[in-house]
């Protein structure tokens, strides 16, 4: 990987890691449906001109009815439920619990796909159920009816972008990458109107410039410029190392919840977070080089 990737790589951790922070900011103040709505719909804009300069196809209206699925499994129904939960939760927990998505990929893999998981992914898998316990168990925060269900919700959303990732996998095998973010976030945007018209805020005089700002960041930078960076990854270095940011968006998460909204990292968010992060590292089989190809690397 060159200085170069590893920059984007780094860039991509940080979007992602700073989304949980934005919609932290927002949600409360537009409501979560309110919020994802114009992330979505600003996205799709963003990358529909991407696709319109760069004279690239979309093909939505062949496979709407596969864009519909995605838009849900991928967009619509995870992003609505992690803003849903970030009205209670902190963003660098949300972070942490969303870096489960490979955990249920796996059991999702195995029992849609009927593919074998191996020794190590299944001790993975369990791993990451400790880290979830010592995650939430071992907590300040009050164990409230609110809490609870905001954690199950974060934790729905990681199971929804599994779905999401199989069914990707099985359906848009000849789709563009960058097309299929577009056409995704174009049918999440459609999908969500119904709810956004019948879930409009009572009041907007608390409508003020930083959550407006954070909803353009949301959509701008954590979604197109996000999807920009990821599949630059994708294609230059490969799907395997670009997996690796799994391990580097919770990181941000906490870092911008830190600096910019002032929460406490706890002892019992860091062992959770270095438990399900050992998990991720089985469930994804990631391979550490051996001496011999360091070696040889050196040599080159």
């Amino acid at each position: 990987m060159s200085f170069k990737e590893l920059i984007a790589l780094i860039g991509l951790a940080a979007l992602w890691g700073a989304s949980f922070l934005f919609i932290r900011i927002a949600a409360p103040i537009f409501g979560p449906i309110l919020t994802i709505e114009g992330r979505v719909s600003i996205a799709a804009l963003a990358l529909v001109l991407y696709l319109v300069i760069t004279r690239k196809s979309l093909g939505f209206r062949k496979r709407w009815k596969q864009y519909i699925i995605i838009g849900a499994l991928n967009a619509a129904i995870p992003f609505t439920l992690i803003a849903t939960s970030a009205l209670y939760l902190t963003a660098s927990m949300s972070s942490i619990l969303n870096s489960l998505t490979p955990l249920f990929t796996a059991i999702i893999v195995w029992g849609w796909l009927n593919e074998s998981l191996s020794i190590r992914k299944w001790f993975g898998i369990l791993v990451g159920v400790i880290g979830v316990v010592l995650l939430v168990g071992w907590s300040t925060i009050p164990f409230t009816k609110e809490i609870i269900i905001a954690i199950g919700l974060a934790v729905l959303s990681t199971i929804s972008y599994g779905f999401a990732g199989v069914y990707a996998k099985k359906t848009f095998v000849d789709v563009a990458p960058i097309s299929l973010a577009a056409g995704q976030q174009i049918a999440a945007s459609i999908l969500l109107i119904p709810f956004t018209i019948f879930n409009l805020p009572n009041t907007t005089s608390n409508f003020s410039l930083i959550p407006i700002l954070a909803v353009l960041a949301l959509a701008l930078f954590c979604t197109a410029i996000a999807y920009l960076l990821y599949f630059y990854l994708i294609e230059n270095v490969g799907p395997t190392k670009t997996l690796s940011v799994t391990f580097l968006i919770p990181v941000f998460g906490m870092i911008w919840g830190v600096l910019i909204l002032n929460e406490k990292i706890t002892m019992g968010m860091l062992v959770g977070f270095i438990v399900i992060l050992v998990s991720v590292f089985l469930i994804l089989d990631i391979k550490l080089p051996t001496k011999s190809k360091v070696l040889q690397h050196n040599e080159l």
